[in-house]
């Protein structure tokens, strides 16, 4: 299932889309993880646009997957970012637990998805 596949000239372009969004998602990601490092969340709009323009240039390829699991994984961290906000507000303690567990498994998503695109390999469906 760890299929390594050979580039041609426009799927080189795509793969470098892709190191890319994921170096803007890791910069996010880390600025996440690490208190003090808060980077702007524009650079994640900033990647979220560029897969969503990008991704219809990759249908049909291997690199497809990339683009879902970085769209995928960015709609769920908003999402639980979303419904453990009100955490913040009640009680301080658990909101910053439930926001250090996502900002963690957002940074885990990115790593793992960058590591695949460097292999050549397509992310899980």
């Amino acid at each position: 299932m760890n299929q390594i596949i050979e580039l041609d000239e426009g799927q080189g372009s795509l793969k470098n889309v892709g190191h890319v969004s994921y170096l803007l998602h890791l910069i996010v990601a880390v600025g996440a993880v690490m208190p003090g490092a808060q980077a702007s969340v524009a650079l994640l709009i900033v990647a979220f646009v560029i897969d969503l323009v990008k991704k219809d240039s990759a249908v049909g390829s291997w690199q497809e997957s990339h683009f879902s699991w970085r769209i995928r994984t960015v709609l769920w961290a908003a999402g639980l970012y979303l419904v453990t906000a009100p955490l913040w507000l009640l009680l301080l303690v658990p909101g910053w637990i439930a926001w250090g567990v996502i900002s963690i498994w957002f940074l885990y998503r990115i790593v793992r998805g960058w590591m695949s695109l460097n292999a050549n390999q397509p992310m899980p469906g």
